[in-house]
């Protein structure tokens, strides 16, 4: 396939984005020791605005060699589905009602784990909100799990080993978590229709490995710092006022519409719109709504639609020049430089994959998928809230990566040998 120029061009662009991701800790630094240019190393330090950023920079490319028209032509092409519904189901999944809801059935599983101090409750934190994820979609519990962590762990004071281990772990898992159905999980919603991957497939195929996975990494990070988790108190009862049962209920079949309607933004942004009234007639039963991260999210994600549109031309024949038994580890590593959603989607276009090969490629795509922010849609939402616990506000992309390996390394060992 010989590229054209903006597609080179295009490639170029991905590949400076995805170094960028991996400086912004670098920048954040320059902001607090060169006050006088803080707001743009700030600006450059933010990695939810990284691939929005250059993506602005090949839609300036597209105008300045091509005209408006090529440029808003392209654009109007891409798919922006998902970005919106990750910022409309962040900002919902965020709110008082729903956290309220979550957290007492994650009390009460904890509640039977005879582990001393808070290592039940971390356990049951990274073991069964990821799971959830298959049923509430990845984005909703990826912000639900972060929000409980900020809360009860993050913000207590725990050690820097402790925050890195229990990130990688937390993408790692939200990551698998979600393919115990068809719906949850974008790598798998992309092929879950063509290759007609229905809820009986997922779970018997995909899902109880997933369960284990999920299982094992939550119980090793707990048994690895079980002295200083041993040590933190209990959780102790929400703080804030009750929330009202039929408000509970409102803000639950809100959720659960927009996750019908994941597919269908006019419908689902006309629930979140709603929603908004509701949050704004009950303001006391609610905590700040987190529309700045959800938007800085939805575009991070945006950028990545748009720079990973044009990168088809040298990923695709990588990708299809593995032989089956070399797919799952290629589709693990390439999903750490791209969306491991993009991925699957590529393999759905060709005609005639064995199922050797489909099952490769996904759980490939899965297992990677918490290796770096841009492995999974997901993982942007948790840092948004999470990295405001880490100095300069800022986390090494080097140590997420060295944190998730662990547990990427058994997720893969589960998915290859059982």
């Amino acid at each position: 396939m010989t590229p054209t120029g903006i597609e080179v061009i295009s490639a170029v662009l991905f590949a400076v984005a995805i170094v960028h991701t991996f400086t912004t800790r670098f920048f954040e630094h320059l902001a607090h020791t060169r006050p006088t240019h803080a707001g743009v190393w700030h600006l450059l330090g933010e990695v939810e605005v990284v691939f929005g950023f250059w993506a602005m920079v090949l839609a300036a490319v597209m105008f300045t060699t091509g005209g408006v028209d090529v440029a808003t032509r392209y654009i109007d092409s891409r798919n922006f589905t998902e970005p919106m519904f990750v910022f409309a189901i962040m900002v919902v999944a965020g709110t008082r009602p729903i956290l309220h809801t979550v957290m007492a059935g994650v009390r009460l599983v904890a509640r039977l784990i005879p582990l001393p101090g808070g290592m039940g409750f971390y356990f049951t934190v990274l073991m069964l909100t990821p799971l959830l994820g298959s049923f509430i979609t990845e984005p909703a519990a990826m912000t639900l799990a972060a929000l409980i962590l900020a809360d009860h762990f993050f913000g207590k004071g725990i050690s820097v080993r402790l925050k890195y281990a229990t990130l990688g772990v937390l993408f790692v898992n939200v990551s698998i978590g979600g393919i115990l159905t068809p719906f949850a999980a974008p790598p798998v919603l992309m092929v879950a229709m063509k290759w007609h991957w229905g809820f009986n497939f997922m779970m018997t195929t995909f899902g109880w490995k997933a369960v284990i996975a999920v299982v094992i990494n939550a119980l090793g990070a707990t048994l690895l710092f079980r002295k200083e988790l041993a040590h933190l108190p209990t959780t102790a009862a929400d703080s804030g006022k009750p929330v009202p049962f039929i408000l509970t209920l409102v803000h639950l079949a809100i959720l659960a519409g927009i996750v019908m309607f994941a597919h269908h933004p006019a419908m689902f942004m006309g629930l979140f719109l709603f929603f908004l009234g509701v949050a704004q007639a009950y303001r006391s039963h609610q905590e700040r709504l987190i529309l700045r991260e959800g938007l800085l999210v939805a575009f991070f994600l945006a950028g990545l639609v748009i720079l990973g549109g044009q990168q088809q031309w040298w990923l695709q024949p990588v990708l299809m020049g593995m032989r089956s038994d070399q797919v799952f580890l290629g589709a693990a590593f390439l999903t750490a430089f791209t969306d491991n959603a993009a991925l699957t989607y590529l393999g759905s276009l060709v005609e005639g994959l064995s199922d050797g090969f489909k099952y490769a490629l996904v759980a490939g795509a899965v297992t990677g998928g918490g290796l770096t922010v841009i492995a999974n849609a997901p993982n942007p939402a948790g840092l948004a809230i999470l990295r405001r616990h880490f100095k300069e506000n800022s986390v090494s992309p080097v140590g997420l990566l060295m944190a998730a390996l662990p547990a990427t390394l058994t997720s893969a060992l589960v998915f290859w040998l059982l």
